[in-house]
This record gives C-alpha cells, structure tokens and sequence, in this order.
C-alpha cells in the first residue's frame, strides 16, 4: 500500500456563538483544513488542522499557521516528501516531514491523522489500538466559557452546561483579574462544591508575580488547576513552585522535546496534550508517555475541531494512564439529528460528519469503528468548504 493523492478543504461552520480566549484573533471553526490522503489501492484517511495565525507557543517559537500556509506546505513540502510511502512507515513518514521542512505542525498532523485513519481502516480496527490500547471508553468533556461572556450570562452558561452533565468548567482568564475573581466567585456559587473548575489564562498574566499574586487568591475557590498563567518555562517554573494550586502547561508543551524540558526544569504540574500542536497522534503519544514517566497528568485539549479532529483527539484521550483530566473539545451536533446538548461543550451548529458521537452523563465515547471511526458526509463537505 502507498501514499498515492490527496485533496484540501477550506471549511467554515457556524458557530453556536463566538468563542474566544485571551491570546487569540481569529475566529474558531472559520476556515480549518480537512485533508482527504488517498492509497494507491483506495482506501480514502481524513485528517483536520485547526490553523490559527496566532498560536505558537512560547514566544512564537512555532509560528502561527493559516488555511494558506497549510495548503502550501502540504503541497510544496511535505506530499512530496510522503508520495509513494507505505502509511504504516509512519516514523519514517515524522522523519521525511522534519526533513523537508521545519516546523507547520499543524500541516504535518492533518496528515498523520489521515494516515492513522488509513491504517486502521485497512487493519479494520480503531486507531486507538495502533496506539497502545484503551485505557478508557468514555472521555470527560469540560465545558469552555470562553471571555466573550458577561459574568452572568457566564454563569449561566455554565449552570446551564452543568445541567447536561458536564462535570468540569473551564473558565477563560487572564486579561482582567479582578473580573476573573468575580467570576470564579459566583461560578463557584452557582455550580456548588461537586464541579471542577479551572481557569485558563493563556499567558495573560505579564509576569511571575502577577500570576503568583492572583493565583494565591484562588486557593479558596478551590480550582483544579491553573492553566499557562504566563509565557515560558521560566516564569511558568516559578508560578508553579510558588502556588498551591496545580499548574497546567499549554502553550509552552508543543512538542516531545517540550515536554522533556518541562520535566526537566519541574516547570508545571500537569500537561495539556494537543494532537495537532505536536504534531499528529504519533508525537502526541510520545509526550504522554514522557508526562506518564514524570508522574505528570494530563489532558487532550482541542482548538474547536470539528468530527475529524474530535475523533483523533477522542482516540489520544483514551490511550494513556495519565491522561485522565477532562478533555476540552466540541460535543459534536449533527443537523438532522437529535440534539444531545443545546449548551454542554456545543462549539458548532453542524458537522462534516454522518453521525454525532455518542454523550453520555458529561462524556464522549470513543467510536469503534475502523480508522477514526467517523465518516464523512460528502455533501456538508460540499456545503462548507471550498475545495482545492
């Protein structure tokens, strides 16, 4: 079996409402790469990217990507590393990549994702057994605030999610923090003692002290953790060693040598793992595994995918021990089927997806067919995108 064709959708979905965080510019869900890999003996993998011109780590360190960027890359760099490989070569295919061009992680996991959904298509076994096997079935899901929300229509929200089964609320941060006091106040309040919260504040705090002065006032609203309080190891080692409360990397864990160096330098208590910020399920599992020898937990965190990228995501999520803190991705909703939440973890009022995953009691469950175990429905396909 090669590697023999591929095909780039540009697509937009509308959202159920804005959703947005302190570092970001770009609305969410306008303009995701959808990639379809074809072999030369058929079998058809999708991949997703979640391209975001601002997000790229540390002190840019990675770059921001674009739908633009994206298509070039993939057709310019990294297909023509790739064309005529077994899919199944998988380390080599990192390899070839990292070799015709540094960086685009995101470009490089809308074709590992792919080529995952390849494999287990062609073995007829889901893709989490490619990756060690499932830990568990059903994935907790946070419901994300976002900082576009009054703090009562905030609050409400999150009842509201609460109310569907949702077990976690993350609460967007960082930019004003007298505002994120209040809200965690009256968040606490209205959800009582039983739900998780944590707060996200996406590098918002300018420095150490700040985050250090603020964090100390969390500690009686009883947080989960704090999330990427600031930028770099740095400044994120010494918020860590000073609070009580746990410290979440996001930001700062891109890649296996990221989470190398936040072990090293005890820079974070746990580690939110993306599967397109390291670069495809195959590196992702190599920075679980890193977090798992560490004692670190973690979690899957998302950008908004839409059933592609959830799917991935759903299967990373089950296949380590330590990946155990509810993940942050859409409840996927489906036109034309039932509703399963009006408000819980709800990003998108559609999909490219024949079937939505399965919700249960503030879980996802992880499908179980071949590959991903999603398939594409060719006419919302059409409908948003704009193919290349």
């Amino acid at each position: 079996m090669k590697i023999e064709s591929y095909k780039i959708y540009k697509v937009s979905i509308p959202t159920r409402r804005r959703h947005t965080w302190a570092s970001s510019t770009a609305d969410v869900g306008q303009g995701w790469v959808i990639l379809e890999v074809k072999t030369d003996d058929g079998i058809v993998g999708y991949g997703e990217a979640t391209t975001m011109p601002e997000w790229g780590g540390d002190f840019g360190r990675y770059y921001g990507e674009s739908y633009e960027t994206t298509e070039v890359v993939i057709r310019d760099n990294l297909f023509p590393a790739i064309a005529g490989m077994d899919p199944f070569d998988i380390d080599l295919i990192h390899h070839r990549m990292d070799k015709a061009i540094r960086g685009f992680v995101y470009a490089k996991a809308a074709i590992d994702i792919a080529l995952y959904d390849i494999m287990g298509k062609a073995l007829d076994k889901p893709v989490y057994k490619l990756l060690g096997g499932q830990h568990r079935k059903a994935i907790p899901i946070a419901h994300s605030l976002g900082v576009v929300l009054d703090i009562e229509a905030a609050v409400d929200e999150a009842v509201a999610a609460c109310g569907e089964g949702i077990k976690t609320i993350k609460m967007k941060g960082g930019l004003d923090p007298v505002r994120d006091m209040e809200l965690m106040e009256k968040l606490r309040k209205a959800v009582g003692p039983h739900i998780n919260i944590l707060v996200d504040a996406n590098q918002g705090y300018p420095t150490a002290k700040d985050a250090i002065k603020w964090g100390k006032r969390m500690d009686r609203f009883d947080l989960q953790y704090l999330e990427q309080p600031v930028e770099g190891f740095d400044q994120l080692r010494e918020v860590t060693r000073m609070l009580e409360v746990p410290v979440c990397a996001d930001e700062s864990c891109w890649t296996p040598a990221d989470a190398l160096d936040i072990v090293a330098k005890h820079a974070a208590d746990y580690i939110s793992i993306y599967v397109t910020k390291a670069g495809g399920l195959y590196p992702a599992r190599t920075v679980a595994k890193i977090a798992e020898c560490a004692g670190i937990r973690c979690n899957v965190n998302g950008s908004g995918e839409f059933g592609v990228g959830t799917a991935a995501n759903l299967h990373m999520a089950c296949c380590g021990a330590n990946i155990d803190l509810a993940s942050v991705f859409p409840i996927t909703h489906v036109e034309g089927c039932p509703e399963q939440t009006k408000v819980a973890a709800r990003w998108y009022m559609d999909d490219i997806i024949t079937k939505a995953f399965q919700y249960d009691d503030g879980c996802l469950l992880v499908p179980d067919g071949s590959g991903l175990g999603v398939e594409i429905d060719r006419e919302k396909l059409k409908k948003y995108s704009e193919s290349k």
